[in-house]
């Protein structure tokens, strides 16, 4: 269908000029929390696998990762070009971020067609999806979070642009994108076959086969990198993988089952997802009902009540699942928020006056990340950990061996010993020769290990009432707390190792 003549200089009109202001405060506010207090402790891992890759190590190959890489190589580059620091990755994943919502926002604003809404409903899902307080949270770490928003919201945007043109090109895009997003992480995974589903179904222009040929050619493209991993070592990337999420992250994990469940139902104590899912509800029905919007629109919505719908059931499926990886389904929620919002406000206020109804939802959103900003202000942050890492650089000699968090590791840049480079690995207990080839050390190696004296720092940010096997007094000479966390140091070699000798 022929888009509207107001559509194509809409861009450059006051309102649009508006939207991308109230964008530009959402980056900058996201780019600041990065910088300030995001921070995750599973984001280690991620942080201390790009700093490996940067040095020229391989992901699989060479040492334990339990993600599919593209973001770590993401990172890595990003390391490489501004230097090895917590806030480089932060900073970059702020900005994908940003680049989401703008994406997100930009398609309401073309696509509303009341233009007295447009700058309403598109202000509407900006801010439910940028200030998101799982998005705030989570998409400014180190993790590939930020990442896949970006990119799950570039392929909604090539797949709807492509049904309307006859060249594949943006149906590979598509494909490109979506598929690069599961490189990025496997929680993404059902994007690329619902978006494929949707363009065979809604295409209008050109043939639709060829257009699926691209797009899957496309996303088979996105995982090159993962196919020459492969090739050089297929058994470690197939664990890294596959094996590792589909049959051992439960491991050590009682009541991983009833964990999950908890997660289900954790959106009631969530006003930020309360308030989403409540319009984001409304604009379904709205659409289904109550809409004479014309039938692309309400097609391409529907799209994304199946992106939001496939993605929270795929994630649902994970064990143990976590609340904050439902983020993934924000970007489409939004839209169909502000298609909700719009009905509930022309049914409540007057239907010509935008204004009052959007900013009362203005002031709500801020108000309610305004209390979360609050209520985490003495938090756990980097730049705890920052003090932590001088203390085990000054005590530590550069070829001295460290057991330490994974973010010290990363903080310090000492490299870890081989098998420590993943410490959830720990838990696994495999036969001595299966571990040396995926590069893992078990719990009771390590274990031993300390207990003979191998370290000659040890660094916690756990109680010490977690190791009561080890005796950490007796085994070393020295200690210090910085902030929460412990350093040992000046092993006290030999009666360790009569201890671990059993004399």
């Amino acid at each position: 269908m022929t888009p509207e003549p107001a559509r194509a200089p809409a861009r450059r009109s006051r309102a649009y000029l508006f939207l991308c202001s109230a964008v530009t405060l959402i980056a900058a506010g996201l780019v600041w929390y990065s910088q300030t207090m995001a921070f995750a402790w599973d984001e280690g891992f991620h942080m201390l696998c790009a700093q490996l890759i940067a040095a020229g190590r391989r992901p699989y190959v060479d040492f334990a990762f339990c993600q599919t890489p593209l973001n770590a190589y993401w990172n890595a580059l990003w390391l490489t070009i501004f230097g090895q620091t917590w806030r480089v990755p932060h900073a970059i994943a702020a900005v994908c971020v940003a680049g989401a919502v703008l994406l997100m926002a930009d398609y309401v604003f073309e696509r509303v067609p009341v233009p007295r809404w447009r700058l309403a409903a598109a202000l509407v899902a900006a801010l439910l999806f940028g200030l998101n307080i799982a998005v705030v949270d989570y998409g400014t770490l180190g993790q590939a979070y930020g990442l896949c928003l970006l990119l799950i919201a570039a392929a909604f945007r090539f797949s709807v642009a492509g049904v309307d043109r006859s060249s594949p090109a943006l149906a590979a895009a598509a494909g490109l994108a979506s598929g690069a997003a599961a490189c990025a992480s496997l929680l993404t995974a059902p994007v690329a076959p619902v978006l494929l589903l949707w363009m065979l179904v809604a295409n209008r222009a050109g043939r639709r086969l060829v257009k699926a040929a691209a797009f899957i050619v496309g996303a088979a493209v996105s995982f090159l990198p993962v196919l020459a991993l492969y090739v050089q070592s297929p058994r470690n990337v197939v664990f890294g993988i596959l094996q590792y999420n589909l049959l051992f992250r439960a491991v050590q994990w009682e009541g991983s089952w009833r964990q999950n469940f908890e997660v289900y139902f954790s959106w009631i104590d969530s006003s930020h997802a309360l308030l989403l899912i409540l319009l984001g509800a409304a604009g379904l029905f709205f659409v289904a009902f109550r809409s004479d919007w014309e039938r692309r629109v309400r097609s391409e919505l529907y799209l994304c009540g199946w992106l939001a719908l496939a993605l929270s059931v795929h994630i649902s499926t994970a064990r143990p699942t976590f609340s904050r990886y439902y983020l993934l389904a924000v970007p489409f929620l939004a839209l169909l928020a502000a298609a909700g919002f719009y009905w509930v406000a022309t049914r409540l206020f007057h239907p010509g006056r935008p204004l009052w109804p959007t900013l009362a939802l203005v002031l709500l959103v801020t108000l309610m990340q305004g209390q979360s900003l609050y209520e985490s202000r003495d938090d756990f942050t980097w730049h705890t950990l920052d003090g932590v890492s001088k203390k085990v650089a000054e005590v530590t000699p550069p070829n001295a061996l460290l057991r330490a968090d994974e973010q010290v590791y990363f903080l310090s840049q000492h490299r870890p010993p081989s098998g420590m480079e993943l410490a959830d690995s720990h838990k696994l207990e495999f036969p001595p020769a299966l571990n040396a080839q995926l590069h893992l050390m078990s719990g009771k190696e390590l274990e031993r290990r300390t207990k003979a004296g191998d370290f000659d720092t040890f660094q916690t940010c756990d109680d010490e009432s977690d190791f009561p096997s080890l005796g950490l007094d007796r085994l070393y000479a020295h200690k210090a707390t910085v902030e929460s966390c412990t350093v040992f140091w000046g092993p006290n070699r030999a009666p360790a190792t009569a201890a671990a000798s059993g004399h």
